[in-house]
């Protein structure tokens, strides 16, 4: 069992808020350093576009939620805010009576990669130079559950290609069709493995496990201690990360104001 303390939760949000700084090299987008964590724009009703990693080393000031606020509204997005429940306490009490709503739940795996084997994994790669927009449709078609994607679309999976540091993997079907893929990035030896997504008719086929395993043999390879990945609660891909050996260390809520 691992004990999820302010320590693990302030190295994991600490790989999430550099992972999210790495997604902001785009056109237009933009970067607030605030409270610790970030505040992204990516664009304005991009998934991508939050507040991460606040309230881990202390109080937020009431000015540097105004900043936040002023960041994301002057750019034309909604005030997301992605908390983690070992934030200061004082964050959850200032942003209810700003009269913020909880829009969606997240929950945090971690698994311990020491005595974790090598896995054969056939029917995935490593998406290469070039590859952006077969990664992006790929992802997108899984993520949202379209095959015709609008550029919007398409640019959350491009941000996630170009982001510094990110490794990202395509997965095929038994006709060789891309059906699935996913990424992940190395810092300071933990493994974040995130963007997973199977189109669904290729569900069911344990491409997802194999996705899994191929981002943990990867962190194996690079030295890293421990795995982490944040999946919607009761979610299949919840389930399949805790079949490999992940477990919920803490539960995140989503905030807009």
């Amino acid at each position: 069992m691992i004990f999820a303390d302010a320590v693990l939760a302030r190295r994991l949000e600490a790989a999430e808020a550099a992972n999210a700084r790495g997604c902001s090299a785009g056109p237009g987008a933009g970067i607030l350093e605030v409270s610790g964590g970030c505040a992204i724009f990516v664009g304005a009703d991009s998934p991508l576009t939050q507040a991460v990693g606040l309230g881990l080393n202390g109080p937020v000031r009431e000015a540097e939620i105004e900043a936040i606020e002023a960041f994301f509204r002057s750019r034309g997005a909604k005030v997301t805010v992605d908390l983690c429940p070992l934030a200061d306490p004082g964050l959850l009490q200032a942003l209810a009576g700003r009269g913020y709503r909880a829009t969606e739940f997240n929950n945090v795996l971690v698994k311990r990669l020491a005595g974790t084997e090598i896995v054969l994994t056939p029917r995935v790669r490593h998406a290469i130079a070039g590859e952006d927009d077969r990664w992006s449709h790929t992802v997108g078609c899984g993520f949202f559950e379209q095959r015709d994607l609008t550029a919007e679309e398409m640019d959350v999976g491009r941000a996630i290609f170009a982001m510094s540091g990110a490794l990202c993997y395509l997965a095929v079907s038994a006709g060789g069709e891309p059906a699935g893929g996913a990424a992940m990035a190395v810092r300071d030896g933990l493994a974040t493995l995130f963007a997973d997504s199977t189109i669904a008719r290729f569900r069911g086929a344990g491409l997802h496990r194999e996705l899994i395993s191929a981002r943990l043999n990867e962190g194996i390879a690079q030295g890293c201690d421990l795995a982490t990945a944040s999946t919607l609660p009761g979610s299949g891909s919840q389930r399949n990360y805790e079949r490999q050996g992940f477990e919920v260390v803490y539960t995140k809520v989503t905030l807009v104001g």
